[in-house]
């Protein structure tokens, strides 16, 4: 009775679709299926003349294109905090704004910042910001505010933010090959004709009085009126 049960309960078996049954084509079909009739869970897709499976659609091939590529942003660090424009650059140079993202894989865009001479600080770190550094050498310990590595270099405070968000790993230097940095809003020909988009900046800047024109002025709203 046991052996009828089993041979009753193999023969109650559905049937495999047309895409899942055994190849009954060539030999060579029959090895790429996995040898002799074995069904495979996915259909056996057509082999091209280099042996490879083909592609069943050519479409795809400008937003494959799109997705691999580096692209070019153009940040402004005009009256923006260091760490703001780090943490937006840091994003970028590292690929996580892709769907194809992966921590192994060295798939992040370029980054051109300008203006890191018109960053802003909060409070009075302009003074109470200190970088530290050290030679090597015995009495090499070397301490800077803020103000006086800016004015020794104006891209220094901000690729020094960017290279500390980074991880720390053995590709952080080939991210930082892809950051431009850029004191002023003057940019190479060479650079600026690969921008793609602009990236928008993380704070919004207030106008100066001077900026506002005098319609703007006059209808402002007035608190007392003589």
């Amino acid at each position: 009775m046991a052996g009828r049960g089993r041979s009753r309960r193999r023969s109650e078996q559905p049937a495999l679709p047309a895409s899942h049954r055994p190849c009954q084509g060539s030999a060579s079909a029959s090895r790429r299926c996995g040898g002799q009739g074995a069904p495979l869970p996915f259909p056996c897709l057509p082999l091209s003349r280099g042996g490879r499976a083909a592609m069943a659609s050519y479409t795809k091939a400008a937003q494959q294109w799109a997705t691999f590529a580096r692209a070019w942003y153009l940040l402004d660090a005009k009256m923006q905090p260091p760490g703001k424009i780090a943490a937006a650059a840091v994003m970028r140079l590292e690929g996580k704004h892709k769907p194809i993202y992966h921590a192994l894989s060295d798939c992040g865009d370029h980054v051109v910042i300008i203006n890191t001479r018109h960053i802003a600080f909060s409070g009075n770190k302009w003074e109470q910001k200190v970088y530290s550094s050290h030679t090597g050498y015995p009495g090499g310990f070397k301490q800077v505010t803020a103000t006086q590595l800016h004015l020794k270099d104006p891209t220094a405070i901000v690729k020094l933010t960017v290279y500390r968000m980074l991880p720390k790993n053995l590709q952080r230097r080939t991210m930082m090959q892809r950051l431009h940095l850029f004191p002023e809003d003057v940019i190479p020909e060479d650079i600026e004709k690969n921008l793609l988009q602009e990236i928008p900046q993380p704070r919004a800047v207030p106008k100066r009085l001077d900026e506002y024109t005098p319609e703007e002025i006059a209808a402002f709203p007035k608190i007392w009126t003589p």
